[in-house]
This record gives C-alpha cells, structure tokens and sequence, in this order.
C-alpha cells in the first residue's frame, strides 16, 4: 500500500506526521517518465506526419487534428483534473490517467484509418490532462524546501527534453521501421513504459491526505464546463489557423473571452458555498503567482514555436530527414536538460533573477540562431545553429523550472493541484497562441527561394514573445525588491516605536 505523504509545502498543512516519504525520490521518478511521455507526445508526431500521411492515406484536414485533437483536448482537462485530484486523490487520478493514456497510445498504433487515429488522439489528450496536473501537486505534496527545487528541476529537464528531443526520436523509429509503419512506433513506444509505470505508482505514490470523498455534484460541473467552452473556444482558433480560412475564426475569441468572464463570475459565487469551485480565485491574489502563469504563457508562445520553424525550415527548405531535423535541435534539448538541473538547486538561493538570467540567454540565443542561418547558408545551416541552439537551452533550462518553484511557492499544498493544473493551461494555450502566430508569419514569408528569410521573420516573433516574458520576470524582480523594503521600514519603525 501507498505510504501517506510528505513534507509541508510553506503554506500547506498536508504532511503526514511521520515526516517525509523515504520513498519520495522513487516515486518522483515514476511521476517523470509519466510526465516524459505525455509532453513527448506533443512534438515527437510532428516528424510522423509524413508517415502518417502516407500509411493511412490521411487528408491534410486529418492530419491537423492528430497533432491539434492532442493539444486540444490536454489543456481542456488540466485545471478539472488537478481540481479532482486535489478532492479524491493525486495518486488514484494520476493512475487513472496513465492506464486511459496507454491504451490510447495501443489504439493510435492499431489504427486503420485517419477517423480512427484521430479519436484515439483526442483520449490520449485526455489522459494525458489528468496525469500532468497530478505531478507538480504531488512535488509540492512531497517535498519541501531546497528538495522542492531540486523536484522542480528534474521536472524542469523533463519538460524541456521531451519537447526537444522528441523530433530526433520520431525520426529515429520512424527511419528503424520504414516510412509507411514507422509512425506506428511512435505510439506503441508508450506501451511497455506506461505498464511499468502504472505497477510502480501503486506501490510507490502517497495518498492525499486533504482527500475526502466529495460527491461529484459538489465539485462545480457547471464550473468545469464554463471552463473547459471556454478554453476551447481560446484555443480552437490559433491550433486550426493554418486549416481555417478567414477571419471569421477569431469571433470565438469574443466567445472564450464571455465564457471566462461568466467562469470567474460563477467561481466567486461559489467561494464559501456548498459547491466547492473548480479553481480558488484567491490563488490570483499570491503576485508570484498570477505573474508566474503570465510569464510561462509568454514564454511557451516563444519556446515552443522554435520547433516547429525549426523543422519546418530543416526539412521542407534544406532538405533534411526527419532524423537530421531532429539532430540539428538536440543541443537545445541537451542545454535545457543540464540548466534546469542546476537551476533547480540554484533557485533558492537567487530567486526570480535566475528567471531573468535564463530569458536573456533564450533571447541571446534565439538571435544568434537567425545569425547563423546567414552566415551559413544552405545545407549546411543546421549545423551553425547547434551553439547558438545550446545557449537557448541552457537559458530554458534556467526558465520552467526555477519559474514552476516560485510560482507555487505559496499556493497551499491543499490546492497544489487545482494551482498546477491552471499553470500549466498556461503553457498550452502559450503554446497554441506561439505556433499560431510564429506560423502565420513563417507561411506568409516563405517562397521558392525565401525559407531563410521565413525562418528568420518566424524567430523574431518567438524573440519577442521571449522578451515580453523577460519584462514581466524583470516586474517582478523590481516588485520584489519594492516589497523587501517596504517591510524592511515597516519593521525598522515597529522596533523604534517599541524602544
């Protein structure tokens, strides 16, 4: 049986009174390579498609939906689910998940037809939005302190691996299987790491302790669907920019924008009521919160969207394989992997200007990447890239971890996954909104002779997502600072007045 949990976070009161789990890092461990497998699924397909395209005879409209359904249907499901396994259970909804995401990944492999892969997609992407939100409320349950950074940190290089590496091993099953299967294996690879993992989580996982048996009524359904129009109505737009024509398709962000407005309304009715709400809007109130959440949207808009120039430009401009597009962008996975590592352990020490220090680096590297692609033209492109690519990544490695740590530095641990869950929507629709927008401009540059020039508009605007970011960490260093002070007189005059 699971043993009971952790350490306190700062502000929460879920520890167990034994003290921490001796099993904790194990655990962590299983929570990972879940973790691993559904972020690798977001970009490992993106090499696929031609596979795809060729083994099941899929038309483009079809292929959209196998990489968008995903995305789609992952940030749908983030804040209900860390809701749920914040009231019923971490452990129960993180095994749930992982056994639904398995068996989706078996259905997209067995696929027969586009119809087919495509509603497999769409449970993955379920699965896959309750297994994520239960991994950072499970750091926070069962870690505190300089541990909870170190936590962070190998979430952090996980995070940042799985986005990056999942090109090159795309590329590599699909060259070891042949083009026409190949693809397949890009799904069935789940298979024998969710059966291990899905055994391990029952042994190794803590239960709740702030679990009770909440009836479903009482966990805000009409909260959960306000939230979850809403949030489809955001994203709907960007994923099927390139596939919808017009503009017609941005009237649904007036919709999303009503929706929300009656989510937060209904949310603050339920605050003290019956009804327990589906995301406690007092979590807003903590800065290093809501300005965390700002700062990974910005910056997954940025981060995100280089893969995808990136291997558009490798493979359709130079000619390269998917297994030499997914090379030419392993330093980046490689850089990210080492820095968030360190920036784990470094982030207590330094704080929010660790954050800034990594923004810098992405941006730095991001304009050197553009620089590259002109000083080396041609082929060989790919590999002027790989230094510039490397400090992007040491610099990320410094971002979404360090920046996970102090956003939920002070979110009790009682709402860890309710916190993580909206965090991490953050991250999605940051990344929906990147490769929208970073695509709209690619597309509309790219020519015959012109995917230098594509590329080079493409990064710009990841630049300036990457830089919007690095003004809202550089706020809120300064209102840090601010605050320091203003309690530092606060104290000074307290003492005076009591000698």
């Amino acid at each position: 049986m699971a043993r009971s949990a952790a350490q306190p976070g700062p502000t929460g009161g879920d520890a167990a009174p034994d003290g921490p789990d001796p099993r904790r890092w194990q655990a962590l461990a299983v929570c990972l390579v879940a973790g691993f497998m559904t972020l690798l699924d977001v970009s490992i397909v993106n090499v696929a498609l031609p596979s795809i395209r060729e083994g099941l005879d899929t038309p483009e409209s079809d292929l959209q939906w196998v990489l968008s359904g995903y995305a789609l249907a992952f940030g749908l499901f983030l804040i209900p689910a860390g809701r749920l396994g914040d009231a019923r259970g971490r452990r129960a909804v993180f095994m749930a998940g992982l056994a639904l995401f398995t068996l989706a990944s078996a259905a997209c492999g067995a696929a027969q037809s586009s119809l087919w892969l495509v509603i497999a997609r769409l449970v993955q992407g379920i699965a896959g939005g309750l297994i994520s939100p239960q991994i950072s409320a499970l750091i926070q349950q069962m870690f505190s302190g300089r541990e909870r950074g170190r936590a962070f940190g190998m979430f952090g290089t996980v995070v940042g691996i799985s986005t990056a590496v999942g090109p090159l091993l795309g590329g590599l099953l699909i060259q070891a299987a042949g083009p026409e299967h190949g693809w397949r294996w890009v799904f069935y690879v789940n298979l024998p790491l969710g059966v291990v993992c899905l055994l391990l989580a029952h042994r190794l996982l803590p239960d709740t302790p702030s679990a009770t048996r909440v009836r479903p009524r009482d966990l805000d359904p009409f909260g959960v669907l306000l939230l979850g129009a809403g949030v489809l109505a955001l994203l709907l737009p960007f994923v099927q920019a390139q596939q919808w024509p017009g503009n017609t398709k941005w009237l649904l962000l007036l919709l999303a924008a009503t929706l929300l407005a009656a989510f937060v309304a209904w949310e603050s009715r339920c605050t003290g009521g019956r009804v327990q709400p589906v995301l406690d809007l007092s979590l807003f109130r903590l800065r290093s919160y809501w300005l965390g959440c700002l700062l990974i949207l910005l910056y997954f808009a940025g981060f995100t969207s280089i893969f995808f120039v990136t291997t558009l430009y490798l493979q359709s401009g130079l000619g390269y394989s998917a297994l030499l597009a997914g090379l030419a962008v392993t330093p980046f996975a490689l850089g990210s992997g080492v820095a968030a590592s360190i920036g784990g352990r470094l982030v207590g020490r330094f704080g929010r200007p660790l954050v800034v220090a990594g923004l810098a680096m992405v941006a730095l590297g991001l304009a050197g990447t553009a620089l590259a692609v002109h000083l080396v033209p041609g082929r060989g492109a790919g590999w002027a890239m790989a230094a510039p690519l490397l400090l992007a990544g040491l610099g990320s490695g410094l971002v979404i971890a360090p920046n996970q740590t102090l956003t939920l530095a002070e979110v009790p641990v009682h709402q860890a996954g309710s916190a993580g869950g909206t965090l991490q929507t953050g991250q999605r629709v940051g990344s929906a909104i990147g490769i929208a927008a970073v695509g709209a401009v690619f597309f509309a540059q790219v020519g015959p002779d012109g995917w230098a020039d594509a590329y080079d508009h493409g990064l710009i605007v990841s630049v300036a997502f990457v830089l919007a970011a690095l003004i809202v960490a550089v706020a809120d260093v300064g209102a840090g600072r601010r605050g320091r002070r203003r309690n530092e007189r606060q104290d000074t005059d307290a003492s005076r007045s009591t000698a």
